[in-house]
């Protein structure tokens, strides 16, 4: 079926299809750069290639081990900016995440229990109140959803992100059942996705447009850090809480500021969440109350994410949040 063809097909107009891939090219241009040290591989240079051999520079690149760290001291859930988690709608905008999934979804917890937990890793946190968390994929590196699935649809790759294959996975859900941290979601209809999502070459790192029948989730955007670009929940934070990295070169960055990812997490007691689990988290949090962003422990409530697309795919089907 060519481009011609889907237009037809979703009733997309050619002034509305020129639209979005202007929207589309302004977004990617947008995009927050990573530090050059990270930026390796697919086409982009290392230092000083220029002065190597093709297998001299091919010998300098590393295997990357993606990794995030959430600076909790940051995040205020975006009180500040009178909006829902900006992290959260970034990523459904940047991927088309269908309602009511959301890949990073950030909680409020409250903080009695948090300190009743982890009393000597976070000492100084606040007995009452609450504090916000985002919570992505936790890109395991002891992944409970890879060990269960009967097809071999989920995997982790290389670089540590956990992928799904859309083509390969038959809807059992057992990866669902088995991830702690209730990252992974079903698409029980048609995903109520826009037309343009049909234009995206979908792959299993950037899984769009979503099918019927299968399991999905946040994928660490490793595509977009390889052309040098941070993911889209860490480029939309507007207090620079998400630190997006290799734990091989050992830096990470929010856009601002880049830290060497072994003393940040030592220096500010960083710790993962359900560590105890046994499953490696690639994600890390620094433990606070976005006492950073000026937010006092009391001050609770979060706006709702909304999915404000302008038009959905003929034929999907809604589902509520009970379903995933």
């Amino acid at each position: 079926m060519d481009r011609e063809e889907n237009l037809k097909k979703w009733h997309v107009s050619r002034r509305r299809f020129l639209q979005m891939a202007g929207a589309l090219g302004a977004t990617a241009m947008a995009g927050v750069a990573l530090p050059s040290a990270l930026r390796d591989g697919s086409g982009v240079s290392v230092a000083g290639e220029d002065q190597l051999g093709p297998g001299e520079a091919a010998a300098q690149r590393r295997l990357r081990k993606w990794m995030m760290i959430i600076d909790l001291r940051a995040c205020d859930g975006c009180q500040s900016q009178d909006s829902p988690p900006k992290c959260s709608e970034a990523c459904i905008a940047g991927h088309f995440v269908p309602e009511p999934m959301q890949w990073i979804e950030v909680y409020e917890h409250e903080l009695s229990s948090e300190a009743e937990l982890r009393p000597d890793e976070q000492p100084d946190l606040p007995i009452n109140g609450t504090r916000f968390m985002p919570t992505p994929c936790m890109q395991c590196q002891n992944p409970p959803c890879v060990n269960v699935c009967p097809v071999g649809a989920t995997w982790s790759t290389p670089e540590g992100p956990v992928l799904i294959d859309q083509d390969r996975c038959i809807g059992c859900r057992m990866c669902m059942a088995a991830c702690p941290y209730e990252r992974r979601f079903f698409t029980w209809g048609e995903p109520p996705i826009p037309p343009e999502s049909l234009f995206v070459e979908r792959s299993p790192e950037h899984q769009v447009p979503l099918k019927k029948g299968v399991v999905a989730k946040c994928d660490f955007c490793p595509e977009m850090a390889r052309s040098g670009r941070l993911p889209f929940c860490a480029q939309a934070c507007p207090q620079n809480a998400i630190y997006y990295g290799d734990l091989e070169e050992d830096i990470a960055t929010n856009g601002d500021q880049v830290v060497k990812v072994s003393d940040f997490l030592a220096e500010n007691s960083a710790f993962r969440h359900k560590d105890e689990l046994g499953t490696r988290p690639r994600v890390y949090y620094v433990p606070g109350h976005g006492e950073l962003a000026g937010r006092k422990p009391t001050d609770h409530g979060l706006q709702e994410v909304s999915w404000d697309y302008q038009s959905i795919r003929k034929g999907s089907k809604s589902w509520k949040r009970s379903g995933t």
